[in-house]
């Protein structure tokens, strides 16, 4: 990743852009997000509405969606010395009773990076369970790896004592629900996976009578706080055989298949092959997506907007190609578009 954009594209994120509300306290509805369009063919860009979204796909085209559901994955806790710290349950470890977590300091409704640990830490957690830290989960990473010991399953145990993750730009607590896509359905993701946060019931129905497909498959995002070129970890995913026939199809009679979110793609380009034809498949995934190794699966992605040196945007660049990614960005900053989880949104066609 290091020849990527990732080693000269910085920049500097406002405060005011920084949306720390969700939109329908902001405006009036989920919807109600403005949308930047990056067209690779001519590398135009059009400021729309996400409400605009089946006018500006095609019949025939195929939107791909993550049906994960965010649990709240974090937790109180006191570490051996009496400190109090907060514990996001990120993702289990592939083959092993053991789980990725990082380990925060509250911060008012928030929380800031804990700088803290050591192996061996054992720590109390608010329920009466307990995660004792096992090692780095990488070299120099936030992430701890950590034995749980709950009552019941993690999952369970999360839905009865935790609550959702928030970071320093969220001022107040938000319930579960603003966390939730309308159309999740499978609980495990530690965070929401936010690209799709903006799409409602009557959107998608809009979707489907313009003759535009909708179609499911899931992948358990862990934390999102990774920064300074970190890699994402491996997570649990399933293509369902269905939506594999589905894309297939949809692309063999022209249609484009556009990826709600870097998670969406992430699933599918583990089990697209060299073709870029779309096999079923589950289990866990490991592959990043960056311009040494570009998309085969995908036409068009919709995502949110990324914070400087986020990974995400070495896989924007494999798809945009870097001058329209720079583009997109100089952008969305000029026009005030807003971040994170409850901001606005880039859909990136061909």
């Amino acid at each position: 990743m290091t020849a990527s954009i990732l080693g000269t594209f910085d920049f500097s994120l406002p405060a005011e852009l920084e949306a720390d509300a969700p939109p329908e306290v902001r405006g009036s509805g989920r919807d109600d997000v403005a949308m930047l369009v990056a067209r690779r063919a001519t590398s135009e860009l059009w400021h729309r509405r996400f409400i605009e979204l089946p006018d500006v796909l095609q019949t025939g085209d195929i939107v791909v969606v993550n049906v994960s559901r965010t649990v709240p994955a974090a937790l109180s806790a006191v570490a051996p010395d009496g400190t109090l710290v907060e514990v996001h349950v990120s993702s289990p470890m592939p083959g092993a009773d053991v789980w990725s977590i990082e380990l925060r300091q509250p911060d008012g409704a928030a929380s800031i990076p804990f700088r803290g640990g050591q192996s061996g830490w054992l720590l109390r957690l608010d329920g009466g369970g307990s995660a004792e830290l096992l090692g780095r989960a990488h070299r120099g990473g936030r992430l701890w790896l950590a034995r749980l010991e709950v009552d019941g399953s993690p999952v369970d145990y999360l839905e009865r004592h935790g609550h959702p993750i928030r970071y320093g730009y969220v001022r107040q607590a938000w319930p579960l629900e603003t966390y939730q896509n309308v159309y999740a359905t499978v609980p495990g993701s530690a965070e929401l996976a936010s690209a799709g946060r903006a799409f409602t019931p009557e959107l998608i129905t809009r979707l489907v009578a313009a003759g535009i497909d909708v179609a499911p498959l899931v992948l358990h995002c862990g934390v999102a706080s990774l920064e300074d070129h970190e890699p994402p970890y491996a997570e649990w995913y399933e293509v369902p055989a269905a939506t594999a026939r589905r894309i297939n199809s949809a692309r063999a009679a022209g249609g484009r298949v556009v990826a709600v979110g870097t998670t969406v793609v992430r699933a599918l380009e583990t089990v697209a092959d060299a073709t870029g034809v779309v096999h079923p498949g589950s289990g866990w995934t490991e592959v990043v997506i960056t311009p040494a190794r570009p998309v085969r699966a995908i036409d068009g992605l919709l995502t949110g907007w990324h914070e400087p040196r986020a990974s995400h945007l070495a896989m924007l660049e494999a798809i945009t190609g870097t001058d329209l990614l720079r583009a997109s960005y100089d952008a969305a900053l000029q026009a005030g578009y807003h971040w994170h989880e409850f901001g606005d949104l880039h859909l990136i066609l061909p």
